[in-house]
Formats: structure tokens, sequence, C-alpha cells
């Protein structure tokens, strides 16, 4: 395949990519957004091949590849469930990150392979460009296991913090900087191989001080990390795909990674440098014991939502552990037989991951005209007879506004608590994923439905 062949396919699969985050950024687009990054992809992986040119015994082993993990991805696709979706996504991200690591250290051992020279005289560029790589795809697989352990439970998703974490970490960081400078004058291979280590240590030690609170946004920052590794992997295999992939992954990632960070009043830097100043505060079950709480059964959420003229539903994790967004639906639609107007409200950190709840609603049908974000539908749980909140936590907390010393104080939440009437459903008075009392639970205007999201619902559907 000629180079200018090459070039126009891997512009026509840019074009694809860029028209496919276009489509993410909205539920109503998403399906083609998907579309057009599958058919950009596959044009990149052909016409790479294409472009090889071999088609020998290596090209049989690479296709093996293919078809095995292309299954295995196919396979976990089908299998996993959403409220498993975060942990799956730091999980590909550390994939990617840790296959940065192997081209990287492939092209220094083998520079001949790569057209970059020969071993002890690889170019300058070439070698910058693999040790930038190689650092960021180390920080991002490290980074992505941390998150994932995390994610999944079986680390502890409270900040993890030390004496001296960010001195180590700033000293970690210029160290790094200053091998990838001495390894482009001496190529030593020790020096190529401190550099991956050190850069794996950082990405343990930048995400374990990061509390549950702000895991939504390392999801997004180490998808950007990702992408960065990438692209800098493309310049060394002077692949134009790979670049364009890895800038448009990075760069939005990072945006996405800043929205999401003004979004809970938190410092992007602060963040990505590894939760500077992230603080805890341990749920005090004493207090909770001695607050009042006002029980409910189905049986009165129905009346109060069947003579509502207004009703806003505010999912969190908790519906899509129980997997209610089907019955929720149901109950929606018995609500609007009766003349109820009913709307949905979103927060953009609901969940575990950036547009989890969108995902689960567009699941059971709900159509997109009814879910509003925050900023949209905020103004409007004043003038509301019921605020059916299910599942959420921490994004409709009072205490955000009120207590300074709160570790989720500043962070933008919805308005529940001005609502007439608020419906709680939840499984006892446990803490959110920020690991804090919600003050909303003991208010006057608020009922408690001590359930599983996806019963109670039920429950409340049959009430109807």
């Amino acid at each position: 395949m000629s180079a200018n062949l090459l070039a126009l396919f891997y512009l026509i699969s840019g074009i694809l990519f860029i028209l496919a985050l276009r489509g993410l950024s909205s539920p109503e687009t998403s399906r083609r957004g998907n579309y057009f990054g599958i058919a950009g992809m596959a044009i990149s992986i052909i016409v790479t091949f294409l472009a090889a040119g071999n088609f020998g015994t290596g090209f049989i082993y690479v296709l093996i590849m293919l078809v095995v993990g292309g299954s295995i991805g196919a396979f976990i696709a089908f299998k996993i469930p959403m409220t498993a979706m975060p942990e799956l996504v730091a999980g590909f991200h550390s994939l990617v990150g840790l296959a940065a690591v192997f081209v990287a250290i492939s092209a220094f051992l083998n520079p001949e392979a790569f057209n970059l020279g020969v071993v002890g005289k690889i170019k300058l560029a070439s070698l910058i460009e693999m040790s930038l790589g190689a650092a960021i795809g180390a920080i991002t697989f490290s980074g992505s296991i941390i998150a994932f352990l995390k994610l999944r439970g079986i680390m502890s998703g409270a900040p993890i913090t030390f004496k001296g974490q960010h001195l180590i970490n700033l000293i970690l960081g210029l160290a790094v900087i200053l091998l990838i400078f001495y390894l482009c004058k001496s190529q030593l291979s020790s020096v190529f191989w401190s550099v991956v280590l050190i850069s794996f240590l950082v990405g343990v030690l930048l995400i374990i001080p990061i509390g549950g609170a702000d895991m939504p946004v390392v999801i997004s920052m180490l998808n950007s990390y990702s992408g960065w590794a990438a692209a800098g992997i493309g310049f060394t295999l002077e692949n134009t795909a790979l670049i364009i992939t890895g800038a448009l992954v990075g760069s939005s990632g990072a945006i996405l990674s800043y929205i999401m960070c003004k979004g809970m009043n938190r410092s992007f830097f602060n963040v990505i440098l590894g939760g500077w100043g992230a603080t805890d505060q341990p749920t005090n079950s004493k207090t909770q014991d001695q607050k009042p709480v006002k029980n409910g059964n189905a049986d009165d959420a129905a009346f109060l939502m069947k003579n509502a003229s207004s009703v806003i539903i505010v999912p969190g994790y908790g519906m899509a552990v129980a997997q209610a967004q089907h019955a929720l639906r149901e109950m929606v639609d018995a609500l609007k037989k009766n003349g109820v107007k009913v709307s949905y409200a979103i927060h953009p950190v609901a969940g575990r991951m950036p547009g989890h709840m969108n995902v689960l609603l567009a699941e059971a049908n709900v159509p997109y005209d009814e879910v509003f974000e925050l900023e949209e539908i905020n103004n409007d749980f004043a003038n509301c007879d019921v605020a059916y909140v299910i599942g959420a936590n921490d994004v409709t907390n009072p205490v955000a506004k009120s207590d300074p010393q709160s570790p989720i104080y500043g962070m933008p939440v919805l308005d529940v608590e001005k609502s007439k009437s608020v419906l709680f459903v939840k499984r006892s008075l446990s803490p959110g994923y920020a690991g804090i009392d919600n003050d909303l639970f003991y208010r006057d205007n608020t009922l408690m439905l001590f359930a599983d999201a996806k019963k109670m619902t039920e429950e409340i559907v049959k009430s109807l």
C-alpha cells in the first residue's frame, strides 16, 4: 500500500474517531457514536496489516492473538453487569498502559525492527518518545490496578496516606524526568529499566491517597493517561492512527476530568497529583443511632406519589446494584397514568463513573427528554411535591453546603431537601462512598424506605 493511500485511510479513521467522540457526548447519539468508533478502529487495523505487507508466520501469530483477545473481550462485555463497569474500565486502562510499556521495551531492545537505529545509537527523538510512552504507560498500568482494587472492594476505598507522601511523589516524578534526560545521553539499559520501575511505583502512590468520592474523576483521569501513553508509542512506531487516537483519548479524558472536578468542587491538579489534601471523615455510628428517622413502607410511598403533581427521581449506585432501573420505569409509567409529571435528576458523579446512571436509564428505555443534569433541574426541587431518591447518597447530602469540615464540602449536590417530601430508598443508614453520614436521612420531610431498591420499587408499583 502506498504512503499516500495509507495516510488517507488513517485520516478517514481519525475523522471517524472524532465523530465517535461527538456522538458519545449525548445519550441520544451514543449508539451512533459507538458505530463510528468501531468503523474507525476496523479501518485502522486492516490498513495497518496491509501496510506491513508481511503475511508470513508472524502474521498468523498476530491473527491468533487478535482472535483470542477479541473473544475474551466479547465474553467479558456480554457477561459484565453494569455495576462492575467502572472496575472493568479501570482494568482495560491498565491493559492499554501495559501495552505501551511492552512496545517501548521492544523498541528499546530491538530498535532495528522499528527503523529507530541500532542498540546504543537510537535516534534521540525516538528515545524521548519511547521513554515518555513507557513512563506514562507504567503509571497508567499500576494506577489503574489500584483503582480496580478500590472499586472492586478488594482494597479500602478510603484515602491511604502517610507522612511525606507528596514529597516522595515529587522526588520520584523528578527522578523519572532526570533519568529520561540521562537515558538520552547514555542509552544505558539499566537507566531505561529504572524509568519503567519507578513509573510503576509512581502510579501506585498517585492513586492510593485518592478517596472513594473522587473515584469517578480517577477513572476519567486514567483514561486520559492511557491516551497519552498510546500517542507517545504512536510516535515511536510512526503510526499516524495511533497518534491521532491517543491524542483524542488523552485530550478528551483530560477535559472530562476537569469538568468533573468542577462539578465536584475539586482542584483538578490536586486530583491528578494524587489527591493532594485528601481527607476522610469516619462515620459516627452513635450519632446515627441518636438521631430520629421516619420509617415508611411501599403503601406510604405510593400514596404520596399518586397524590403529587410532580415527582423527581434521583438514581444512584444503589439502583445499579439492585438492577432496579426496569422496575423504576414501571413505577414511572404507573405515575404518568395518574397524571403525575415525572423527571429524572442526574448528578455528574452519580454511580462510579461518568454517565453510569444515564446508561442504566437508557437500558430501561427511559425517554431522554425526561432526564436532566444537575444544573438543569436543581431549581425544580423547590417546587417539587416528592423526590424519590433510589440508592443515591453523597450527591444528595446537604452537609456539602453547610459543613466546612466535611470531605465533600463545596461539592455541588442535588437540592433534594427542598422538596415537600423526600422518599429515600436505602438498605440502612450506612454512609455513602465518601464515608460520611447523610444529614438528609434525619430531615422532617424525609421518609426512609429501608429495603432493596428493586424490591421496594416493585412493591410501590403493586400499591399504585
